[in-house]
């Protein structure tokens, strides 16, 4: 494997990891974590897509970082032309959810602020590019 390089998983559409496949992507710090690990993420936390083609559509916050963008390496990926493909990250810092841009052309906006890296509350809207999706968080 080349210097400055890391394996990664392949996930589907909805995130799940097809067994064994994998695939070497640049280490890119916008599109990794600074931390470490914060530790067990509480149970029950999700995301909903609210307006779009992909509406309704739910998947559950249960890691402590999670990358959402169109791009393979996403760990949530939607394929929506506004989004970058690594767009933001929905991170647990141990007591807190929050959520943090990586970069992306289009912004993240959270409840209409744009916003670079902001804590979540339950019922909060995030817009991702046109993307617009709730999270329901169980702390």
């Amino acid at each position: 494997m080349k210097k400055g390089r890391r394996r990664v998983s392949i996930p589907t559409f909805c995130g799940v990891d097809h067994p064994g496949a994998a695939t070497e992507m640049p280490m890119d710090g916008a599109a990794s974590r600074e931390k470490e690990p914060a530790g067990p993420v509480p149970s029950g936390g999700s995301i909903r897509v609210l307006r779009g083609f992909y509406e309704g559509l739910e998947m559950s916050v249960d890691r402590d970082w999670m990358v959402i963008g169109r791009g393979r390496g996403a760990d949530i990926v939607i394929a929506e032309p506004t989004m970058s493909r690594a767009h933001a990250a929905i991170g647990f810092d141990g007591s807190h959810f929050f959520v943090e841009d990586l970069g992306s052309t289009n912004g993240t906006r959270v409840n209409g602020n744009r916003e670079q890296k902001s804590a979540l509350r339950d019922g909060d809207e995030v817009q991702l590019g046109k993307l617009a999706i709730t999270v329901n968080l169980p702390c």
